[in-house]
């Protein structure tokens, strides 16, 4: 909008979206049949491709390659620029190595359109200097970091029903799926002292961590949470000492990932606890605002979480993360996505 668009979002609408926050743009949700496997993509591309092809447009923008194909046509047929915005390896995610014949018909749309593209942004130098080498297109990085939010108003722990006198750790996200490390943080809370686990948000392992729980008899020690309102989510994520990123090195977009819960936690004050994967190293050794596990051992986890939490380098990376929330924030990173669009070739 600061470029003078009136932006016009398209989403699909599923069992458990949460209500949509009054934006300052349009925004249409699609109901689809299928909510998942082939015949949801199928689907999927051929509204979005109806959807974009009435409607009136001066630039596309395609989030991810599951909507790539829809309005890369589109663009075709009306000449309109297009900016195509990786967020991921996404021929690489799990749910996909494991389906070669999903994963065939991903890559063929991804080698037939990405060298014909023009303009694309990713969220990480890892992962555009893979795209650029297989492509031959050049990916500009344009990270995925939160407004800054110093006039946030934080509610008690008190109104959020969270222990005073116990650590609050908390693990958020959209994705918590497999080979996340959730489960073996669970485990871990086992062997971690004065302290309750929240994890907020939704994947595809929830109902696993739901048996976790029980089975170990964590109740009283890890809270699941469904999604819920960003700031809502940032009131439980302020509200906390540590926070959790400890994805493993399963497969080559968990390697080069940079979560966006990593700049949250940095925006939120507090100190984190992460894998050595080489993008988040980057930002937490840059910053000194955490530590990291040298493996997914539940009791290694507890050990290090431990550690940090009678360590005066606690406090050393809380202090640090107001200096590093002040140059990770949309405010500065908006610039680089503002010149972007306005050196577009229309």
């Amino acid at each position: 909008m600061d470029c003078g668009y009136t932006v016009n979002l398209i989403g699909r609408n599923l069992p458990d979206s949460l209500p949509l926050p009054k934006w300052p743009f349009k925004v249409a949700r699609m109901n689809l049949l299928f909510k998942s496997g082939p015949l949801f993509y199928i689907f999927f591309n051929l509204r979005l491709f109806f959807k974009l092809l009435f409607q009136k447009s001066d630039l596309l923008f395609a989030n991810d390659l599951d909507t790539l194909l829809p309005n890369y046509l589109i663009s075709k047929l009306k000449n309109r620029p297009l900016i195509y915005d990786s967020h991921e390896l996404f021929t690489e995610v799990p749910e996909l190595i494991d389906c070669p014949f999903k994963r065939n018909i991903w890559k063929r749309i991804e080698t037939w359109i990405i060298p014909n593209l023009k303009t694309c942004i990713t969220v990480n130098q890892s992962i555009a200097t893979i795209l650029e080498s297989k492509y031959g297109v050049k990916f500009e990085v344009i990270r995925n970091i939160p407004e800054r939010t110093d006039n946030f108003i934080l509610p008690s722990r008190e109104e959020l029903k969270l222990p005073r006198d116990k650590k609050i750790i908390i693990l958020q996200g959209a994705g918590i799926n497999i080979n996340r490390g959730a489960e073996e943080l669970i485990e871990a809370m086992a062997y971690i002292n004065n302290a309750v686990l929240y994890i907020i948000g939704s994947g595809d392992v929830w109902h696993l961590l739901e048996k976790t729980i029980k089975h170990s008899n964590l109740s009283e020690k890890v809270v699941l949470i469904k999604k819920i309102p960003k700031n809502k989510l940032m009131a439980y994520t302020r509200n906390a000492d540590l926070g959790i990123s400890i994805d493993k090195n399963s497969n080559q977009n968990y390697y080069n990932s940079l979560p966006n819960k990593i700049f949250d936690y940095i925006q939120a004050g507090i100190p984190i606890v992460a894998s050595r994967l080489p993008e988040i190293e980057n930002i937490l050794t840059h910053y000194q605002v955490g530590c990291f596990i040298n493996s997914h051992d539940p009791k290694h986890i507890a050990e290090t979480i431990n550690n940090l939490f009678s360590s005066s380098l606690l406090n050393e990376y809380k202090n640090n993360t107001s200096i590093a929330a002040k140059e990770l924030s949309w405010e500065i990173e908006r610039l680089k996505y503002i010149n972007i669009i306005h050196q577009i070739n229309y």
